[in-house]
């Protein structure tokens, strides 16, 4: 009963408040039609909000908005001819999105967006009902062609831009995907084992060395003193682009591959020399140990 009590006297405070054109209140929607919503503001009188003055965002539809959920909005007009309060929820946006837009901007967070409308110079999308413009080249990882093939797709982005003053918000899914990939390939560097060796293919030769692709999207280093025994002062001089080669994976260190040509073959030297030092102890005809093998080599 005093619960109930405190609740009485809170509302009657608030219904004895002023509320002033230009004023950001919030209410709860009581009531939704295709023309307006109607919010309760714990006051003597309804808010209501038109259809057109709810968001800014084409791809909105006022017949998702749900009873029960809170709505800040802006006071346009303190009767509305009928002894309602005149709100714009566009209005509030437009003053609080911005706020929020430099905080998405400053944490870099990722926000998913349907794309409106695409002109050849990039794509239209709305975030915290602003409307912001993706270049064609922040689309994908490489540059967009046709932007129209985006239209009505919904992608992933982070806010890059952010003037209040201009009315400008840029926004990015080149700068999502790209962390992703740098994500993806660092985890398969992470799933090589050091040691492994593997074929690869020379991509190109530098001074310092040569770049190996050794499949699955990724490429190594093999750095010039790790291409053969003898000392060279290029890698050309004992490799050509395109050339097939077996690497050794020394390390995977900071999403880098260090390789090795020439551990693969001090490899094949080892195991070769292991191979004759079996041999010797292998009678010329055939490897056994039966007793008529090991009596055949004595000498009595």
């Amino acid at each position: 009963m005093a619960e109930s009590m405190k609740d009485y006297e809170r509302e009657l405070e608030n219904s004895f408040r002023s509320i002033e054109e230009g004023d950001m209140i919030t209410g709860t929607i009581i009531d939704v039609t295709e023309e307006e919503i109607t919010l309760d503001l714990k006051y003597f009188t309804q808010g209501i909000i038109k259809a057109s003055d709810i968001s800014a965002d084409p791809s909105f539809s006022i017949l998702d908005m749900r009873i029960g959920d809170e709505i800040t909005a802006t006071v346009v007009n303190t009767d509305d001819g009928h002894g309602n309060i005149l709100l714009s929820k566009i209005a509030a946006d437009n003053d609080l999105s911005w706020d929020i837009l430099k905080g998405y901007k400053e944490d870099e967070s990722i926000h998913s967006v349907k794309i409106t409308e695409t002109v050849p110079a990039g794509a239209i999308a709305y975030l915290e009902g602003i409307r912001g413009f993706i270049p064609a080249s922040a689309l994908d990882v490489s540059y967009v062609e046709d932007t129209s093939v985006y239209k009505d797709k919904r992608v992933d982005v982070r806010v890059t831009e952010v003037n209040p003053d201009k009315e400008k918000l840029i926004l990015s899914v080149k700068s999502v995907l790209k962390d992703r990939q740098r994500e993806e390939q660092n985890h398969k560097i992470a799933m090589i084992i050091p040691g492994t060796i593997l074929d690869g293919v020379v991509e190109s030769l530098q001074q310092y060395g040569a770049f190996v692709n050794i499949g699955d999207g990724l490429t190594g280093l093999v750095h010039i003193s790790q291409i053969c025994e003898k000392r060279i002062k290029h890698p050309k001089e004992v490799l050509k682009e395109g050339q097939q080669v077996k690497v050794k994976v020394l390390n995977t260190n900071e999403g880098k591959i260090s390789l090795s040509i020439k551990a693969c073959e001090e490899n094949v030297i080892v195991d070769e020399k292991e191979e004759l030092d079996i041999s010797k102890y292998t009678d010329s005809e055939s490897v056994g140990t039966s007793l008529g093998s090991l009596f055949a080599n004595l000498k009595l």
